[in-house]
């Protein structure tokens, strides 16, 4: 049986009641037998085509065609001939699992069977060899709910492979999960396409695009680019730049070096600022950066990243109007954030075991390590939302488990689901999150109109969040987990599955805040955005078992054939590394 390819033909969609198309005329080929990479911002169109592809939508206009004529899907028939035909050959991953987190694997799996047809010995081999491909054999009885994000992921894969699809659709898979279990889904289905299959992956994570044969890149329902990764990143070809050995915060040296109108771009990696230049554009002067008299400019290979934000006419820039309304922190306390042997079992399982760490005031401090390792127990505890069984947690000197309501009131907390109420509005979030921390009167109705104007909120405020787009729920978020001014902010996670123009959004009001003597703590499975981080700890199993700024942890990880390890590598080899010694031990 031949490889399955598409083919995208004048492709819309348009929505009632929407301002614009979802998708408008999209026209491209996706070759068979390969991995095609779906990129773009939040809100593009990603979902949508795929939904598409999938048979879950159908265009408003256009054709979707599938190799060998299996079938075309147009506007005219609303249940065309062939569609269940075609479903057949087709596995697609939504974005939100589509498991039922009540039930085990084992049964999500013999769900997913009846749903495809799968039955008698097909069934059983079925099981038997998706089980073992995803290595889920061990916990076939194990509910969905209480899998890591790595696991839930390979269940998801499983089920979308049932029936052996030549077509695989996968929604984002990657999000939400470390870069161990991120490597180990990349290989499961590079080997899917020795095996035949035609992947579509969907991904906010744009090292995972640059490794896909080619790539559809969509902005505001167009599509901008298709092609091979490496002819994107070529547009960016001797434009991209490292300070190094800059004097005074990087933070500020980022800053400035925004403002000039020759940079596109730029980032924190580790001690270094990294820049793109705009086409046909000059360095700027070193002195006026301010940077410093031992600092040098020095060139580097262009990225992926820097291609998808070049052509979508660089990034937001690097004043944070949220950062220009806080007032500048005081205090005596250096150390802000402090844990003590701090320890949480829960039942027989240790979820945290015997962490300590501190916090400096205006510092960035990320905790880092594979799901399930303990960092989101770790941050409730911080914010006394959890109680330790032992161990010490104080937060501007106030101990957590003796007045944790007190230190609630100096801190700011952005959960990893981000915590808003569904049913109420975007204003009826603002009102109530403003009241739970002490706003009244005026000053309530002034921060809130602050908040709204900040984060552009105005379209949305009769809208529930659930219906937002990502990017504005998390902007809702942490409008609401800062409009109080708090002194320290537990960020667990903030920028999952979100676009790399929203994450630098996102970190342009953090380091902002950082300026201002504001105490971040973090959690992140973008290593990229570790980078911002002034000191990380990472844990594994409960424990901490490496500490230190970015560019110490991955010296850790250098090696004669990798001498300039990324911080993934690094986060991979340290933890890897962990793993051995004990298992040997």
């Amino acid at each position: 049986m031949a490889d399955l390819g598409v083919k995208l033909e004048q492709v819309e969609k348009r929505f009632p009641r929407a301002s614009r198309p979802a998708l408008t005329r999209i026209s491209a080929a996706i070759r068979p037998g390969i991995i095609t990479g779906l990129v773009g911002p939040d809100g593009a169109g990603k979902t949508t085509l795929l939904r598409l592809m999938a048979g879950l939508l159908m265009p408003s206009s256009g054709h979707i065609v599938f190799e060998e004529a299996i079938e075309t899907v147009a506007r005219a028939h609303p249940q065309p001939a062939g569609t269940k035909h075609a479903h057949e050959w087709i596995g697609y991953m939504p974005q939100k699992f589509g498991l039922y987190e009540d039930l085990s694997v084992q049964e999500n799996l013999e769900l997913h069977a009846d749903l495809r047809g799968v039955l008698g010995q097909d069934r059983a081999a079925a099981f038997e060899r998706l089980l073992a491909f995803t290595d889920l054999n061990r916990f076939t009885g194990r509910l969905a709910g209480k899998l890591s994000g790595g696991m839930k992921q390979k269940l998801g894969l499983a089920c979308a492979l049932l029936g052996r699809p030549r077509l695989l659709l996968l929604d984002e898979p990657s999000v939400g999960v470390d870069p161990i279990s991120r490597r180990e889904l990349w290989k499961m289905v590079h080997e899917l396409i020795v095996q035949g299959l035609t992947v579509v992956w969907s991904t906010a994570y744009l090292d995972e695009a640059g490794l896909c044969q080619e790539v559809l890149l969509l902005n505001d329902g167009q599509l901008l680019f298709a092609g091979k990764p490496a002819d994107l990143t070529r547009r960016v070809r001797d434009r991209c730049w490292q300070i190094r050995n800059g004097a005074g915060s990087r933070r500020e040296l980022l800053a400035r070096a925004l403002r000039r109108p020759e940079v596109m771009d730029g980032v924190i990696q580790g001690h270094a600022v990294r820049l793109v230049l705009r086409q046909d554009q000059q360095l700027p002067p070193l002195s006026q950066l301010e940077a410093g008299a031992q600092a040098e400019m020095v060139a580097v290979p262009p990225r992926f990243e820097d291609g998808f934000i070049d052509i979508l006419g660089g990034g937001p820039g690097g004043d944070s109007a949220l950062a220009q309304r806080v007032h500048r922190t005081s205090g005596t306390h250096e150390s802000v954030v402090e844990a003590v042997n701090l320890t949480k079992n829960f039942g027989e399982f240790t979820a945290t075991d015997q962490v300590s760490f501190e916090v400096k005031r205006g510092e960035i401090f990320g905790l880092l390590g594979p799901n399930g390792a303990g960092k989101s127990t770790t941050f409730r505890m911080m914010c006394g939302l959890l109680t330790p069984t032992s161990g010490t947690a104080h937060v501007m000197g106030i101990d957590l488990k003796k007045s944790p309501s007190q230190a609630r009131q100096r801190l700011g907390y952005m959960a990893q689901k981000f915590s808003l109420y569904g049913n109420l509005t975007v204003q009826q979030n603002l009102g109530f999150f403003s009241g739970v921390y002490g706003l009244r009167g005026a000053r309530q109705r002034e921060v809130v109109n602050e908040m709204i104007e900040v984060f552009k909120l105005h379209p949305f405020l009769d809208t529930t969040p659930d219906t937002l787009p990502l990017g504005f729920k998390q902007r809702l978020a942490l409008a609401c987990a800062v409009m109080h001014e708090p002194d320290v902010l537990f960020l667990d996670e903030p920028t999952s599955g979100v676009d790399p123009v929203t994450r630098r959004e996102f970190w342009t009001h953090i380091n902002g805040l950082v300026e201002k003597g504001v105490t971040i703590m973090v959690t992140t499975h973008f290593m990229d955005e570790a980078e911002y981080c002034d000191r990380i700890a990472l844990v594994f199993r409960g424990r901490i078992i490496a500490a230190g700024t970015p560019d110490h942890l991955k010296e850790q990880a250098s090696t004669p054939e990798n001498t300039d390890p990324s911080m993934e590598d690094a986060f991979v080899d340290l933890v890897q590394k962990h793993d051995h010694a004990e298992a040997d031990g």
